[in-house]
């Protein structure tokens, strides 16, 4: 990667950064056409009614990053980018954007959309970096839900069904963020209180159960931390369907007291706009870490504020970078490049301003780019 494309004196040092992405999802298996496209690039359920979705910090950063890869100019009309994305065909568009991230771990969150996004094995050959599988648990309890007949045995099995699925897995992943909220009882619940929730699910349903109730997503929660890899928890900015006000982490707190003692790795994704929050958590709580996920992308050129931000008070062995792209590669890609030139202007800002030594500087965008992550999740 050029170093000359992150200005400052850590130009260098970015440039040639081996990115662990530890929340990521496949990229795009096959083509979509325009209108879901742009929703894609959008945490918004449909295209808008008003303009285009190119009008917005990511639509112009796709238009500025990510055209050059596809041979026009940086900022290409839309109409012109994407008469060329669809004139290459998208597993081109796929080789030449995660190509050129220059990421070299993908940890690979399976459990939304699956059917429409690569596998990690085909991400890792696709891209040419290595991939790893992080597994919901709502997802493997939905699958269950469809094969046992009764809360008992859902209890009984789901412990044995989420070791096997996550057998050769370097996390888990929870969205009770969406379904609940993080403003739920911190307490484990009791199998009985379960067992009642799941008889009572099979009785209201007419076709496949979906987890939402809270109990039952404590209890997922619970035996993910039993489990014992580290667990991603869903934070912040997301779809319409969540109520922004109850993913913000700090309702986390009683809940976080408890998992503490266990030494769980407690992973908060994503955060924006309550990524300040994370950084306390993170310098709280010994086991808790935190990124920016989707922020960065999202944000486009206003990323550099969201990366200032995030190092303010959390300890830098407590942070990670992750893109959480889901779909279109160019997310994939800007997630990566928003992260360097946005760590590179700020780190090196303060490099330059005598505040911080560049040896620090360096060995902090280590930490954050990979290390913590091979560290965390045992890579």
């Amino acid at each position: 990667m050029d170093h000359e494309a992150f200005p400052g004196p850590l130009g260098e040092t970015v440039a040639g950064l081996s990115l662990v992405d530890h929340h990521a999802h496949g990229a795009l298996r096959g083509a979509v056409d325009r209108p879901t496209f742009e929703s894609m690039i959008t945490e918004g359920p449909r295209p808008h009614s008003a303009g285009t979705a190119f009008d917005s910090q990511v639509g112009f950063a796709i238009r500025r990053w990510c055209a050059p890869l596809l041979d026009l100019p940086a900022h290409a009309p839309p109409d012109e980018y994407w008469a060329r994305r669809s004139e290459l065909g998208q597993e081109e568009v796929n080789r030449r954007l995660l190509g050129a991230a220059g990421t070299a771990t993908y940890l690979i969150e399976t459990g939304y959309l699956g059917d429409a996004v690569l596998t990690p094995e085909e991400h890792a050959e696709v891209s040419g970096a290595a991939a790893r599988e992080v597994v919901r648990l709502e997802t493997v309890a939905e699958g269950l839900l469809g094969q046992v007949d009764s809360g008992r045995d859902f209890v009984a099995e789901y412990p044995s069904v989420l070791e096997e699925a996550s057998r050769l897995a370097v996390g888990t992943k929870s969205i009770i963020a969406y379904r609940a909220g993080f403003d739920v009882d911190p307490q484990r619940p009791d199998d009985a209180e379960v067992v009642q929730v799941v008889d009572r699910l099979f009785g209201a349903a007419s076709g496949a159960v979906r987890v939402a109730d809270p109990v039952l997503l404590r209890y997922l929660l619970w035996c993910g931390v039993d489990r014992g890899l580290p667990l991603q928890l869903h934070s912040g900015y997301g779809d319409p369907d969540l109520d922004l006000h109850r993913a913000n982490p700090l309702l986390l707190m009683p809940w976080l007291r408890q998992v503490e003692p266990t030494g769980v790795p407690v992973m908060l994704l994503h955060n924006y706009p309550y990524h300040r929050e994370a950084g306390y958590l993170a310098q709280m709580f010994d086991n808790v870490y935190f990124d920016v996920g989707l922020g960065l992308f999202y944000s486009g050129s206003q990323s550099v504020q969201i990366v200032a931000e995030s190092l303010e008070v959390a300890p830098f062995t407590k942070q990670l970078y992750s893109s959480d792209a889901w779909g279109p590669s160019e997310l994939h890609l800007l997630g990566a490049q928003l992260w360097r030139r946005a760590i590179s202007r700020v780190v090196g800002q303060w490099v330059h301003d005598g505040e911080w030594a560049l040896g620090d500087a360096e060995r902090v965008l280590h930490l954050i780019g990979h290390e913590n992550a091979r560290r965390v999740y045992r890579l």
